[in-house]
């Protein structure tokens, strides 16, 4: 995509589609708009803002596209802005706009690609924050496969109640505790003001902060960056190092997959099993490795590596430790101080130097507390691991880091729900008992369809006293914020003839974490019986994109990307 390197000299243009006769008609359009010829000589890089006031980790990627901005043309190029759609899951939780949200990943992807492929932008500069914007940008740069640097707004600063720090899921566990009687109205409201104090991704270690981290571990953002706080000036620094960083990338000849390899991906799955960050992040790896045309990322490969990574830093809501203790602990450069010898060194970065240059200069966390070493882990469990048996003979997910010890090794008898509202009622009545195992169905890729978080049952069980004593299994996702017994990502899901569409009320149902079995505990004679009398449960949704989705995407097991391959499911994963 690049031309003379010496374009403002000899007069020639960086980029070919601006150049001769035929490139008249674009720099004009181009000109219409105060670009001058100066400006069109130079790399031309885009930049992604995903900027909303309708999301709080994206209401500050204006300043930082400014800043961006500034950097390119500092370094010698010229930005050019567009925008992408940024949902929040927070506000799209609990209602038919949860279905929307693991399918919108694959609506952005698509927007910046088309935007590149239609205007040959040299490079790309992407901005976002949440959850599924951020592997959506890093999906568009291994397909795309130009100059791309990945920018984050930066975690939020916590809320501070009864002398303790909260994210803003304390909201939906003070309903629980107002159902008790514990608090009034008023308090109820007091927290709701509180809770979210600012602006940024929210302050515990869920998806959104997860995969910004684990853009830096691939190397698709500056080093130290992922972890600096929405409102810090060093948020805004790295933004303007980000532009420049860009430019260079686009004059070097560096592309994505460059970047995104086969030895970047395994360091981003170690972090991830070393920080028990969000269960979504396997899926978003896995969409990630699919973009850059690796092939499919097994769940057999996070499950290998289950068994060698430790935890090494328990973060809110595995602990009480927040985001923002996790950057004055020093935050991606300390955790891979202490487990760099599961890495992979040769992996380039963004910066220009190799993951292995950038470990020399590192050292040890200021908070041992936070970041603890390989030789004395927070657990030998590691944060994320892959369930099996009869249940899930395709995998399922599960957060050890987010699991009480006691829960670890858990049976008890099924509940079963074929709707996420169904349950949250049922547990909000009162009528669930301690020990129980709930089954929400037909939540999955295809079933649900979308494959929605199933965050508020376990946000509603955790209000209500029972986060310490009962299980809950789904086809469906889980907020990274959820803590407790919670299995998700079951593979085959319902719809598709998984045995999780089999199960009945007081099944018993083994879940066994040490050993990675997920089962339930019925003959086969039993279940084929059960099967010859199954019928699935359709749910219906509105006309538009989701019925594309429930029709192309892959299942769990295989990251629920997007595909229009003939045969999409691949039964051997």
């Amino acid at each position: 995509m690049s031309g003379c390197k010496g374009c403002t000299q000899c007069g020639s243009h960086f980029s070919p589609v601006l150049t001769g006769d035929d490139g008249a008609l674009k720099r004009a359009l181009y000109k219409s708009m105060g670009h001058t010829d100066e400006q069109l000589r130079q790399p031309v890089i885009a930049v992604v803002n995903s900027y909303t006031n309708a999301t709080a980790g994206h209401v500050n990627l204006n300043e930082l596209t400014a800043q961006v901005l500034a950097g390119i043309e500092e370094a010698g190029g010229v930005g050019m802005v567009f925008g992408t759609i940024a949902p929040c899951d927070g506000i799209a939780e609990g209602h038919l706009g949860m279905r929307y949200i693991l399918a919108a990943r694959e609506v952005i992807t698509a927007s910046i690609e088309v935007m590149m492929r239609a205007h040959r932008f040299d490079g790309m500069v992407l901005l976002g924050s949440c959850d599924k914007i951020v592997p959506a940008m890093l999906m568009a740069a291994a397909r795309l496969d130009v100059p791309a640097i990945m920018v984050n707004g930066g975690p939020m600063y916590p809320a501070s109640y009864r002398g303790k720090h909260w994210d803003g899921n304390i909201v939906t566990e003070a309903i629980g505790w107002k159902t008790r009687g514990e608090i009034s109205e008023e308090e109820f409201a007091h927290i709701e003001n509180i809770a979210e104090p600012g602006p940024g991704s929210c302050t515990m270690y869920g998806t959104a902060n997860t995969m910004c981290c684990l853009a830096e571990v691939l190397g698709m953002s500056l080093p130290g960056s992922s972890t600096l706080p929405a409102i810090s000036p060093e948020r805004r620094q790295a933004a303007k190092e980000s532009g420049k960083q860009a430019v260079q990338l686009v004059n070097q000849g560096v592309n994505a997959r460059q970047i995104i390899t086969p030895q970047a991906i395994h360091n981003a799955m170690v972090f991830l099993l070393a920080t028990g960050g969000s269960t979504n992040a396997i899926l978003h790896l896995q969409a990630i490795h699919y973009e850059a045309e690796l092939g499919h990322l097994p769940l057999s490969a996070f499950d290998e590596l289950s068994h060698q990574v430790p935890l090494v830093a328990a973060l809110y809501p595995a602990s009480e430790h927040d985001m923002i203790d996790f950057w004055e602990s020093g935050g991606v450069p300390a955790v891979e101080h202490e487990i760099q010898s599961l890495l992979h060194h040769e992996a380039l970065t963004v910066a220009g130097k190799t993951k292995g240059e950038l470990l020399a200069a590192g050292h040890a966390s200021p908070r041992p507390e936070v970041i603890h070493t390989l030789a004395a882990p927070v657990r030998n469990e590691p944060g994320v691991a892959v369930l099996h048996g009869n249940l899930a003979p395709l995998g399922a997910i599960v957060k050890p880091a987010a699991v009480p010890e006691a829960l670890l090794c858990f049976s008890g008898p099924a509940v079963v729900f074929n709707s996420e509202q169904d349950a949250i009622d049922s547990i909000m009545s009162g009528t669930i008992a301690p020990g129980s195992v709930l089954v929400l169905r037909y939540e999955g890729p295809s079933g649900g369809p979308g494959m929605p978080e199933m965050y508020k049952p376990m946000k509603s069980l955790e209000g209500m006293g029972l986060s310490d004593s009962c299980a809950l299994i789904t086809d469906g996702r889980f907020s990274g914020s959820n803590r407790g017994l919670f299995v998700g990502h079951i593979s085959p899901e319902a719809v598709e003839g998984g045995e999780l569409g089999l199960v009945e009320d007081g099944d018993q149902i083994t879940i066994d974490i040490p050993a990675r079995i997920l089962e339930l505990n019925v003959s086969p004679d039993e279940l084929a019986r059960r099967r010859s009398q199954w019928q699935p449960v359709h749910k219906s949704v509105p006309r538009g994109f989701l019925q594309l989705y429930r029709r192309w995407a892959l299942p769990a097991a295989q990251g629920a990307v997007l595909t229009a391959e003939e045969q999409p499911h691949d039964p051997t994963l």
